[in-house]
């Protein structure tokens, strides 16, 4: 189904170009039980629990659910694997430790009503048969913890929280406490360190006679999730495509005239959310886009691609979680390539190969790249090592750097080349990470400033 593009209008604190009953955020923030229950809130969990679970599973099969985590991998997969796993007791696991650039939408989503939150993962958990329920999030979110633990305390008191104990986790500020393996480690009580298999093999407090087997959604997920139920699949097919359904919440940042928060129908164009956020500073010119932190460069001989899961892939690149950071063209390729390699290097755990012997030796060849200090064979040593940063690795960073790097030294070699034998960087304006720690619809987004400072293992400077 073709996407479409009403126009433009305020929801709350994002900008959203769909009617009214298609949006994830209301008109004002829910901050109480009595507010959420007068907006229709807490019938769907109902509804659901009146269901057989199979049919639950098949009500969000049919309206093509996709997680919103970056993976894109349908709902009901998941619910359904676990729905029909004999394996001991089963989990289900709400990711709420959000901490890729260029990203806010679910600690937004969380601020504005937890409620829907707690909704969502009450249907998710009698869906999957499960017999216990999570939701992991950073323990400096002091925002979104208090949102969460009133929502829960308020609708567990009235019942309509379901059946499934829902507990709140808090974790460390790690980028890899976003990793599901990651988030399984720290809800049994460990620093957030990928194992080797995913979770509905070994999911929570394994034993050797049973693998307890999890499900891990994304915050915007199981946000759909009531909605879905309550108002049916073609209802939520309504907008979006054929294979990418619904809406997202895009987080635009960078060289863009109105940096914020955008709700559209899946599919649309990348120059019609470059558009959204007002194009390009005046008198500039966009010449790349990163989405997240770990997706190929998007140049704009392809921004006329559909923002949805398989679109995206077609150019080589991804959707991710809906963050997308604009650079023009006073923006020096091969600083920007350096500050995400290094992010992602600085928040490897370090378990495996690919990071402890690659990684890092690319991330530091690239510092010597951007202060001209390397040449040619330079360029060819960071291929080669991209190249090996491949097998045997627990979580998706190196993949990260194999597809950041290689993508804007094709994009831009004569850039990289031009920084080599001592001439330096003919880009000299400082890229900084875009790692959102506050967002303010009239104020925008602020920034982590010491993330430049973290080293790799995880500390920082005196």
């Amino acid at each position: 189904m073709d996407p479409i593009t009403p126009t433009m209008r305020a929801v709350g604190e994002v900008v959203s170009v769909v009617s009214d009953a298609r949006t994830l955020l209301p008109d004002a923030r829910v901050t109480s039980i009595d507010q959420y229950l007068e907006s229709g809130g807490g019938i769907t969990l109902a509804k659901a629990l009146s269901l057989p679970r199979a049919e639950v599973i098949e009500v969000v099969s049919q309206a093509g659910l996709r997680g919103r985590g970056g993976a894109g991998f349908p709902t009901a997969a998941k619910w359904s694997g676990l729905l029909r796993d004999q394996e001991g007791v089963k989990y289900v696991c709400c990711n709420a430790a959000e901490g890729e650039p260029a990203t806010f939408k679910d600690r937004l989503l969380i601020r504005t009503n937890p409620y829907r939150l707690i909704e969502g993962l009450g249907i998710a958990a009698y869906a999957a048969g499960a017999e216990g329920a999570y939701i992991v999030t950073k323990s400096d979110f002091t925002t979104e913890i208090e949102a969460l633990t009133r929502a829960r305390s308020e609708m567990g008191e009235l019942g309509i929280s379901g059946a499934v104990p829902i507990e709140l986790v808090l974790g460390p500020d790690q980028y890899l406490l976003g990793e599901e393996k990651a988030l399984l480690e720290v809800i049994e009580g460990n620093d957030p360190l990928p194992r080797l298999v995913p979770p509905y093999i070994q999911g929570l407090f394994a034993t050797p006679q049973s693998s307890n087997p999890a499900a891990v959604n994304n915050v915007e997920t199981l946000f759909n999730v009531p909605a879905i139920v309550e108002a049916g699949p073609d209802w939520f097919r309504s907008v979006g495509t054929q294979t990418s359904p619904g809406t997202m919440l895009f987080t635009v940042v960078g060289d863009v005239q109105r940096p914020g928060m955008f709700e559209a129908p899946l599919g649309i164009p990348l120059s019609d959310l470059l558009e959204l956020a007002g194009g390009a500073l005046p008198g500039r010119t966009i010449k790349a886009v990163l989405p997240g932190a770990s997706n190929a460069v998007i140049t704009p001989a392809s921004f006329g691609v559909a923002l949805d899961f398989d679109s995206m892939k077609s150019v080589g690149s991804g959707l991710g979680s809906g963050g997308f950071t604009f650079y023009d063209d006073t923006a020096c390729a091969v600083r920007i390539a350096e500050t995400f390699t290094r992010f992602l290097c600085v928040e490897s755990c370090g378990q495996c190969p690919a990071c402890k012997l690659h990684s890092g030796d690319i991330s530091e060849t690239l510092t010597r790249i951007d202060s001209g200090e390397a040449d040619a064979g330079d360029l060819q040593d960071v291929l080669v090592r991209c190249s090996m940063v491949t097998d045997g690795q627990r979580c998706g960073l190196p993949d990260g750097v194999r597809t950041i790097v290689p993508s804007f030294m094709t994009e831009f070699r004569s850039e990289f080349e031009a920084h080599l034998n001592g001439r330096g960087c003919p880009f000299p304006r400082d890229i900084s990470l875009p790692k959102i720690t506050r967002y303010d619809p009239v104020l925008g987004f602020e920034f982590d400033h010491r993330q430049a400072l973290k080293r790799p293992d995880w500390t920082y400077p005196p």
